[in-house]
């Protein structure tokens, strides 16, 4: 499976992990990256990777005065046991510490290179308790990663995991787990970049702006996963992919799209209601990144094909 180098050095200082009593967070951002899709689903179901739904995307819990910053939670104690490479190759929690340093070095070269501007950190929040209070507004567990725009963190319930193996039938595994933060990292790219947008323009159908952003969001996790593994320079090094981790991250993109999500919680699809791309869709994109490792080769928004990347 893939995994880090043992000698690789983990960084903790972006990373939180936060705890709530249930109360609303302020503000009014969208949560991208998480949520019911558009589509009614088992709850434990309806949270993989797309747009939050139309509720969510419409009506974000209300209040003012909301900053990240007082936020209760602690990386210092918290995630103190994560420090090298063989810690993140151990636990989920590190696994995610380890990939978000991984993502955050390759980035800050990649982006200005490929795209020509700046890259800024977002920060990463694997919170544990029920409800968690974001900058676009509490979110409960069953909402499952996401990135809230408003205060640029990436939230990640890890016990979803599981969830993805045992709902949806996912093969998991270290490398899978790798793509869903490097998925949500893709909508902190977008989020950069102004694309974010689209995703609330038009945010159901299968052309729609909602699925295109997903899928560009897939193919930045390509673009990550093939340029982190050759580069030697960063602390946090990722050793090769074997066929194995590829094989678990393809699982990962079939069972988290559209169609397979609609069968397998309701026996038919419905492609009006998109918000995620098929899983060949998915599959597509993020392979289209991994193969080019070229960010430029991921503009969804201008493909008259979204089953060609290549068109």
């Amino acid at each position: 499976m893939m995994a880090f180098k043992e000698n690789s050095r983990l960084n903790t200082d972006r990373v939180r992990s936060s705890g709530s009593s249930g109360s609303s967070g302020g503000g009014s951002g969208v949560k991208i990256g998480g949520g019911l899709g558009g589509i009614v689903l088992v709850l434990a179901v309806g949270i993989i990777f797309g747009q939050d739904g139309i509720n969510m995307l419409n009506q974000v819990t209300g209040g003012g005065g909301f900053n990240y910053q007082q936020v209760e939670g602690d990386s210092g104690e918290k995630f103190a046991h994560c420090k090298t490479g063989e810690d993140a190759n151990t636990y989920t929690d590190c696994n995610m510490v380890g990939t978000a340093n991984s993502l955050d070095y390759f980035w800050q070269t990649a982006l200005p290179d490929q795209a020509g501007i700046a890259y800024t950190a977002p920060k990463l929040d694997l919170f544990k308790q029920e409800i968690v209070s974001t900058g676009c507004g509490s979110a409960s567990q069953a909402v499952g990663p996401f990135y809230c725009p408003a205060d640029q963190v990436a939230y990640v319930q890890t016990g979803f995991f599981d969830t993805m193996k045992t709902q949806l039938g996912a093969t998991g595994g270290q490398s899978a787990e790798q793509y869903v933060l490097a998925h949500e990292y893709g909508h902190h790219i977008q989020n950069l970049l102004g694309n974010l947008k689209y995703s609330q323009y038009d945010p159901q159908g299968a052309d729609s702006g909602a699925v295109r952003v997903e899928l560009q969001a897939d193919c930045y996790a390509g673009v990550w996963a093939r340029g982190a593994q050759e580069d030697t320079s960063s602390p946090v090094q990722i050793k090769p992919f074997s066929s194995d981790d590829l094989e678990r991250i393809i699982n990962a993109t079939e069972v988290i799209g559209d169609d397979h999500i609609q069968m397998t919680s309701q026996g038919h699809t419905d492609s009006s209601t998109y918000t995620h791309g098929t899983s060949a869709q998915r599959t597509a994109w993020f392979m289209t990144g991994y193969k080019t490792a070229d960010m430029n080769r991921c503009n969804t928004f201008q493909a008259s094909d979204l089953n060609n990347p290549k068109a």
